[in-house]
């Protein structure tokens, strides 16, 4: 498979953060005590990576015979995740300390997590989207037992680790499917011969089978099972990384494999993206409603919000794609944000994490309950914060694809959440506190919470910073 040094040029931001974990990888290795110096040589390298996806974004085209996308919508990806991975860096750096669990190895499954990612962002062809998913979810597997000692967190690692590997069965078994019946593995080579395609049985299979994988990977109904043991019981700046990277990977693929076939608005494929979405709308925040416990909450919360973006896969038009890719940064902003905070609220033994331990917040902790203020405020969907832009845009593209039912739901089940997600903010401010425990927030950690808190405000003021980018993708 031979390259030329546009290829390397093209895909230096994967090559980056690559080069970084090795780096970091033989530093922690060779080194005692040397997980400082470990964050920050991660935080250089994912601050590298994301300067060179800036200036490779006007490239376009493939690397490596057709493998790998090159600039524009690849790039976005890459800017993307490397803000993730920055932030939960500096969210990790007090958490790691304060559970014991501060080794050097932790910095290196967040950048070869977000390796996969990239690869999962930049896929031109099926094997690519595989290999992404693997080198992510292997990482994940391992980061969600990272605190040994503790036994929710070895049962969220197992139980990761059993559904992921038969959820990628049904993904392997339906690229072979789609192979069989298109000849090649290659996206664009596929997407040349739809709609033809979906006339095959054994092709429409395939793409169920691979419907499912996804489904899977961004915490769907009916295969969202794993997601609130998993959520809970991780280490909380993992639960972070999970909700946001994990997702934003996962339905990065997901718009680059099916938004040819949807493009083609086949009845059979919008009814079963549209039923997933609805059902994962209404499972999501009806079971977030009984949540006491916080993690658990953002867990439903977040089958929920799988819901909100598949509406915009369901329209199969460009609106509802540059609607999921703008809702992706709404969404991986305000996830890092109230993940944050549970993280700094959390004590050494896993504890306060429920509403009543919230209580009193506002008073004893301003700037910490107005920032969880903003983050459920933006959840929720009310303006004038960026998820109420994100909502607007995902519900429009499914009143312009005739799919207006679907837009009132999410409307509804938005109204729905808002219950769960104000009440936080009633315990803060409404209720007395319980505990006269101080709460200290770490400076790393307090920049994470501003950038992202500041974040969801630009963009639910100027939505345009992301939307004009995302405009020019499609």
């Amino acid at each position: 498979m031979p390259f030329n040094s546009t290829d390397l040029i093209g895909t230096s931001p994967l090559i980056s953060i690559s080069l970084t974990a090795l780096l970091a990888l033989t530093v922690q290795s060779l080194f005692k005590r040397s997980e400082r110096a470990v964050l920050w040589l991660s935080i250089v390298g994912i601050i590298a990576s994301a300067f060179f996806a800036v200036q490779t974004f006007s490239m376009s085209g493939t690397a490596y015979s057709g493998m790998v996308l090159v600039g524009g919508y690849a790039d976005f990806f890459d800017v993307l995740f490397s803000g993730i991975g920055l932030l939960v860096l500096l969210l990790s750096e007090s958490y790691l300390g304060k559970e014991n669990i501060n080794f050097g190895e932790f910095y290196v499954l967040v950048l070869l997590s977000m390796l996969g990612m990239m690869i999962l962002g930049s896929s031109a062809d099926l094997i690519t989207v595989f290999l992404g998913i693997e080198v992510m979810s292997v990482s994940f597997y391992v980061l969600a037992g990272f605190e040994r000692t503790r036994l929710t967190s070895n049962e969220a690692a197992l139980k990761y680790f059993l559904l992921g590997a038969f959820a990628t069965g049904f993904l392997l078994y339906g690229i072979a499917l789609i192979y069989g019946t298109a000849g090649t593995t290659n996206l664009l080579r596929i997407a040349s011969q739809y709609p033809h395609l979906l006339s095959s049985p054994w092709h429409l299979i395939g793409v169920g089978l691979l419907l499912v994988g996804f489904a899977f990977k961004v915490a769907a109904v009916p295969f969202h099972m794993w997601v609130p043991d998993v959520y809970e019981g991780s280490p909380t700046t993992v639960t972070a990384l999970m909700s946001t990277g994990g997702k934003a990977g996962a339905f990065s693929a997901f718009v680059l494999v099916f938004s040819i076939p949807m493009a083609t608005h086949d009845h059979r494929l919008v009814a079963i993206v549209a039923v997933l979405a609805a059902v994962s709308m209404i499972v999501g925040n009806l079971f977030g409603l009984a949540q006491k416990n916080l993690k658990r909450m953002l867990a439903y919360s977040s089958i929920a919000h799988a819901g909100y973006m598949l509406v915009g896969i369901a329209s199969g038009i460009s609106l509802g794609w540059q609607g999921v890719l703008f809702y992706l940064v709404s969404y991986a902003l305000t996830n890092l944000g109230a993940f944050g905070i549970v993280g700094v609220m959390e004590k050494e033994d896993g504890k306060r994490l429920s509403y009543e331990e919230y209580a009193g917040l506002g008073t004893r902790k301003p700037v910490l309950a107005a920032l969880l203020s903003i983050f459920m405020f933006s959840l929720t969907g009310v303006p004038p914060f960026s998820g109420f832009v994100g909502k607007y845009y995902l519900f429009a593209s499914a009143v312009e694809s005739n799919l207006t039912w679907l837009a009132v739901l999410g409307v509804m089940t938005s109204l729905l959440s808002a219950y769960y997600y104000v009440r936080v903010v009633v315990y803060m401010y409404f209720r007395d506190s319980v505990e006269s425990e101080a709460v200290s927030v770490p400076r790393y950690a307090m920049v994470s919470l501003l950038a992202s808190g500041a974040g969801i405000l630009l963009l639910g003021v100027l939505p345009s910073l992301v939307l004009d980018v995302t405009k020019s993708l499609f």
